[in-house]
Order: C-alpha cells, then structure tokens, then sequence
C-alpha cells in the first residue's frame, strides 16, 4: 500500500553524526510529516551547522515541537522536467548540458528520472526503467528531445509526480525547465499544486523565457516554488541554466530535514519555520507551506 511522504509509516532517522538527534534507526511513526528546509542569509547563501533549537515550527500558528533534526547529504528521489516545446530548439544543448550538470553535483545516491514534454508527454528513460543513478544512462535521456508541439506544462508536472509514489528515498525534488507558459495542459495549476502539496515534493522552476513571449508565467512558477519550499529562478541568458542546476543540487544537499508529529483529521494545514541565530543574523528559511494531514 502507498503512504502519502507527510504520513510515512518509516523514515531513516539518519546515521549518527555530530548534532544528531538519533542514531541510524527506522522510525515506526504513522503520523510523523518531515520537513526539508534550506537556511540562506542576507546575500542568498547557504547556511549550515545550525542547531535544532535556532528553529522554531508553528503549525496554523501554534508552537509545535520538532521531533526529528538533523542536517545531512542523504540521498533524494529526484525528477528532471524538460520543455520539448518548439521554441526550445535554440536552447536545446545549453538545456541538456544545464541537467546532466545537476545530475553530476547531486548525491551519487540519488535515484533520478527524466520527463520531456510539449504537448505530448513521455518518460524519458527506457521502458520498464523507472529510475536511474546513472550518469550515462541520464545523459541519454535528457539528450532524448522530441521537438516540437506546445506547452503541457502542468500535465507534465502531474505526470511527474506519479513515480514518486514508488519512491526509495523520503526527500523528493522536481527540477523544471521551461521556456513558456502552460498553454496546452488539461490539469490546472490548482491541481498540480495539491498534488505535489500532498506528496512533499519540492519544485525547483528555471524559467528560460524569451523577452516577448506573451506565454511567459513567472507568477505560476514562482506560486509552484513558493508552495512547496523551492526556489524560482529566471536566468536573463540561457547559458546561465547551467550554473542555476550546480546550485539547486548543492542547495539540495545542505537541507535540514525536520519531522513533528501530525494532525489525523485530513484537513490541510500551513506551516511556518522561523530560524534566528546570534552567529547569523538575519536568516531566511525556505520549506512547504503547509501539509495534508491523514485522515483518522
């Protein structure tokens, strides 16, 4: 039976390093909904080493105690989303070039897929074969552009997010990257927003619009990233996408991952993390938004 990632019947309460709440064990916590938060500061960089109690949880804006803590480069389940759309031929290599680059930085543990999309929509890696940590294997698949056609966006990220349901790893990352708006897709973004909420993952969106694209939608990427703790970027040249993926799988790899016992009345709530510290003043946490409880 699938779990929903914010009701997981088992976590990996991480390996025993220095700051850890727990050694490595497997948590038998139905209703533990685990969290993954990256700290920057003032100028946008990563901050690590921070200890448990710099973070305070609120849930509907009440305190709630964090359960689980811990800062480590465990591995993710990780999904990469490519515009094949026909006014994405002239970035076609700076693209593929861009991914396989965030598949090298990322966890050699990490499990991968590719999904390409236009208005037709398909799995990039070989049938039967529902991740990869490959790099060779990556490669051909990001490379495996169909262009051509117009923009599925939102079915694609729906359709992304249905390999996650058979996942190894709690952490669940979509990079995207698209160069217009949706404009073909039968899913709306309230949908795709509900699913991705309810199965944690967090989206990462690379907007690589042209300056007169009247599809360009920044505001429905930046909701996406908002919702889900990521981040949006919108690089002004197409060579800068390269430099954007480095980041987001340095980023992915400096997260702290959280846990607090959950509500069970199948009801949506908001989440609000706050992190301050004397050392690092002022800090900006980036996490969801909120979290759909089980149901009783």
């Amino acid at each position: 039976m699938y779990i929903a990632p914010t009701l997981l019947s088992t976590i990996i309460a991480i390996a025993q390093s220095p700051g850890a709440e727990y050694p490595f064990a497997i948590r038998a916590d139905v209703n533990l909904v685990q969290l993954h938060a990256r700290v920057t500061d003032g100028g946008g960089r990563p901050v690590s080493g921070l200890p448990k109690d710099a973070f305070q949880l609120f849930i509907d804006n009440v305190p709630q105690p964090i359960t689980v803590f811990q800062q480590d480069d465990a591995p993710v389940t990780a999904g990469i989303i490519i515009d094949n759309s026909a006014s994405m031929g002239p970035k076609r290599q700076e693209v593929i070039s861009a991914a396989l680059a965030f598949a090298r930085a990322s966890n050699p543990l990490d499990e991968m897929f590719v999904v390409h999309f236009s208005d037709h929509i398909r799995f990039g890696l070989p049938e039967g074969t529902l991740f990869t940590g490959s790099i060779s294997a990556l490669e051909n698949a990001i490379a495996a552009f169909d262009l051509g056609g117009t923009t599925a966006f939102y079915d694609a990220l729906l359709l992304a997010e249905s390999p996650f349901h058979s996942a190894a790893h709690s952490r669940k990352v979509l990079l995207t990257i698209t160069d217009g708006g949706d404009n073909s897709s039968h899913a709306t973004l309230t949908e795709v927003l509900n699913a991705v909420r309810k199965d944690g993952v967090v989206v990462y969106p690379i907007g690589i619009f042209d300056q007169n694209d009247r599809d360009g939608n920044p505001q429905a990427l930046s909701t996406i990233a908002e919702q889900t703790g990521g981040e949006m970027f919108l690089p002004s040249e197409v060579t800068d996408v390269n430099k954007i993926c480095v980041s987001i799988a340095k980023e992915i790899r400096e997260e702290y991952t959280l846990g607090f016992p959950g509500a069970q009345d199948g009801q949506y709530h908001r989440i609000r993390l706050v992190v301050k510290d004397p050392q690092h003043s002022p800090l900006q946490v980036h996490t969801r938004a909120g979290y759909v409880a089980s149901k009783p």
